[in-house]
């Protein structure tokens, strides 16, 4: 069997079992250094993190997530963990953030639309599947059914998980594809969703001889990937504190778009982690460049739809589809949380005809990891060491990217500067 959690950057990491000591895991648990969460995205120890080194390098109990023993034929299985009561753990920061919504009586039902592009390889580089780099093929069926023996054998498999993907649709680039998934009214599970979910689409793109990548942007000249968040709340009656009775959005979810805005430029590292999910945020790209809302306004970074009650929420339109969706959850759900205790209004919605009202957010990674190591609001929302840690394998990620250069810039630079 093979048992495993997702690291910081939502790589799998664990151990591959035989049948008997599969079999005690619930007993038992399966020890995992604790320094699986502070590593750098090549899978090396971040020492400035401070897990790795001069602590003995300690394990963590991991145990058994309920649901997630799956089958994979032939007499093997794979095994979703988690490590409990381990304060660098990025799912353990998203539970923390969840009791304190039901210390309030008030559970999070969130939903996420994750993007990826199908490709293959031509000398070392992603070209489109069909070999066409159409500018876009948005809503196109034709595209769905050309992969359609893969995209049934995602949600076939997506079921068999126990992950509630629904639909599928045709995105602007060639070979981009966007999954839906359902509301939950888990947001723990839901962040589960997703990273399970990348996992398997990876993996039966594999077999059907393509590659899927949940970068922001693998082509510079095409569509960013994004996995927009789709947030509502209940309350302990099961009933909808985001509407308002005669229709129409609550005082409450206006208070938390003005958390999510006043948080947005410190938060902005955990929806934008990495270097390339920077290449993303351009403008006319859907991709907002300013802390910004607007009502059903795609070019706003927070979009508050309106209807019947049980469809009024919001729609938080940052992140890239390489997130950590634990961390980027937290942060969103974090700074709900804290606009909702202020009780202070957002500004008005911006116009979509001028789109761009608001502060600006940091769309340098530097400055977002800058501007995330010096908060207050980051470490109420995440705890400092969580922030900290956080922030040291993304500085030793950045003086990687800083120490190395590529053909292009020795081609632009070598015989002119």
């Amino acid at each position: 069997m093979e048992a495993f959690l997702f690291d910081l950057t939502g790589a799998a990491k664990g151990k591959w079992l035989d049948r008997d000591k599969a079999l005690a895991l619930d007993a038992k648990g399966l020890p995992i250094p604790l320094s699986v969460f502070a590593q750098d995205v090549w899978g090396c120890d971040v020492p400035a993190a401070g897990l790795a080194f001069g602590t003995g390098d300690p394990d963590g109990l991991c145990f058994p997530v309920a649901g997630r023993l799956v089958p994979m034929g032939e007499g093997v299985a794979q095994c979703f963990v988690a490590m409990r009561d381990a304060l660098p753990d990025p799912r353990g920061a998203l539970e923390r953030v969840l009791a304190r919504y039901a210390a309030r009586g008030l559970t999070p039902v969130v939903a996420m639309e994750l993007e990826f592009y199908l490709y293959r390889l031509e000398d070392g580089r992603p070209v489109p599947p069909d070999g066409m780099a159409r500018r876009s093929d948005t809503l196109s069926t034709s595209a769905l059914a050309a992969h359609a023996d893969l995209f049934g054998a995602i949600f076939a498999a997506a079921a068999a998980m126990g992950i509630p993907a629904d639909g599928m649709i045709s995105e602007a680039g060639p070979g981009q594809f966007e999954l839906n998934l359902r509301h939950r009214a888990d947001a723990l599970a839901a962040a589960d969703d997703v990273l399970l979910l990348r996992r398997l689409v990876r993996a039966l793109a594999m077999k059907a001889g393509l590659g899927a990548t949940f970068m922001a942007k693998p082509y510079g000249a095409f569509s960013g990937s994004g996995m927009h968040i789709h947030a509502s709340l209940l309350d302990a009656q099961g009933g909808l504190p985001f509407a308002k009775a005669g229709g129409g959005a609550s005082d409450m979810l206006y208070y938390a778009v003005e958390g999510l805005l006043a948080a947005m430029p410190e938060t902005m590292l955990a929806f934008a982690p990495h270097a390339n999910s920077y290449r993303r945020f351009r403008p006319d790209a859907h991709a907002p460049l300013s802390a910004s809302w607007g009502l059903d306004d795609r070019s706003a970074a927070v979009r508050v739809i309106t209807g019947e009650a049980k469809a009024t929420r919001i729609e938080h339109r940052i992140s890239g589809a390489d997130v950590n969706p634990y961390v980027a959850l937290t942060a969103m759900l974090g700074a709900m949380l804290e606009g909702m205790d202020a009780g202070i209004l957002p500004p008005p919605p911006q116009d979509p005809a001028d789109p761009g009202e608001g502060r600006p957010l940091p769309v340098e990674w530097g400055a977002a990891i800058a501007a995330f190591a010096g908060s207050d609001r980051v470490a109420r929302i995440f705890g400092e060491r969580f922030r900290d840690i956080l922030v040291a394998c993304k500085q030793q990620d950045r003086e990687a990217f800083l120490s190395h250069i590529d053909r292009f810039e020795y081609e632009t630079y070598l015989g002119v500067v």
